[in-house]
């Protein structure tokens, strides 16, 4: 049975919803007798939290409007949502100066949650990487979220129920080396043990993860963010691409960056750095093929189209309607 202190809390709680809820509501939801709720609302009084006692039909209970209420009452879901919501928000550059509030509410949140509960959180954030600017997410389970983190930082496999992007539902065994945002979405990349190959997983197309017995050692190389812009780069699309540019990384990543191109970098010679033009090999993998030539038109270098010859003809043909337009101009 809840103690008391518990039940004021809830009765806060349910305050803080929002409008005004009747003595019967309020018992209903507490498990108790009116007159106890009234206490419970004598209780919160001598707190100096400004509840409101509404008369009439439909009079029972309410917060003063605008008033700042200190406690807080978070589920696993809610903490999970708040903290990550900061998290991204400090990759985001929405900071202060000096110590930023996100920071201190971090802080704050942390110190008050239950111990299991913050060490799976602080075991998420130990696994997350960014590959860009973090915008509107997805919303994958937070129970896989959290489960996957704590495989992630004690290298345990998972077993996962995927669903990819043609419907086809797997069951797989996972070696997950980190947990990625990127444009939008949450992905895990990690060894399918089936096949025995890297992979990279929609975090929202998971419907149930589940930590195996065992253990496996973290590979050498890339970072997981760095493994996930390979991926998208190298994934099985309609059209293979291969192009040399002239002109530095820095120009190239600017249109085309690791999550549509791979850029093979020749080593420099001495006193060469990454900033001297030179000819690049770009290799892409794609669907259509009608955006490239605007990208290419918008590098303003000088390039070459090793393949495919239809995208040579789509850069010939928006060539000449500017031309054409140019001309009429």
């Amino acid at each position: 049975m809840p103690r008391p202190t518990a039940r004021v809390l809830t009765l806060l709680e349910l305050l803080q919803s929002g409008g005004t809820r009747t003595v019967a509501e309020l018992a209903d939801r507490l498990g108790v007798e009116g007159r106890t709720v009234r206490r419970y609302v004598d209780q919160l009084i001598d707190l100096d939290v400004p509840v409101e006692s509404v008369r009439g039909r439909y009079g029972g209970y309410r917060l003063a409007p605008g008033y700042r209420l200190p406690p807080l009452m978070l589920s696993d879901d809610e903490a999970l949502a708040v903290l990550l919501g900061l998290v991204a928000g400090r990759r985001a550059g929405l900071t202060t100066t000096e110590h930023t509030a996100s920071e201190t509410a971090s802080v704050k949140i942390r110190r008050v949650l239950p111990e299991h509960i913050a060490r799976r959180l602080d075991t998420l954030l130990e696994a997350l990487a960014f590959t860009d600017q973090p915008g509107e997410f997805d919303t994958p389970d937070a129970e896989v979220l959290l489960t996957i983190a704590d495989a992630v930082r004690h290298r345990r496999p998972v077993a996962i129920r995927y669903t990819d992007r043609d419907g086809r539902r797997s069951e797989r065994t996972l070696h997950a080396y980190g947990i990625v945002a990127h444009s939008g979405r949450w992905y895990v990349t990690g060894k399918d043990a089936r096949i025995g190959e890297d992979r990279t997983f929609r975090l929202d197309r998971i419907a149930d993860a589940r930590a195996l017995p065992g253990s496996f050692e973290a590979p050498v190389g890339p970072d997981p963010a760095q493994r996930v812009l390979s991926a998208f780069a190298t994934a099985e699309y309609r059209h293979e691409v291969t192009l040399r540019i002239h002109g530095t990384v820095g120009q190239i990543r600017a249109r085309l960056p690791a999550s549509v191109a791979s850029l093979e970098e020749y080593a420099p010679v001495a006193g060469e750095d990454r900033a001297t033009e030179r000819w690049l090999r770009v290799e892409l993998r794609v669907e259509r093929l009608d955006w490239l030539p605007p990208v290419l038109a918008s590098l303003d270098r000088p390039f070459v189209i090793e393949r495919p010859d239809e995208l040579r003809r789509l850069v010939i043909a928006l060539a000449q309607r500017l031309a054409s337009h140019a001309r009429q101009a």
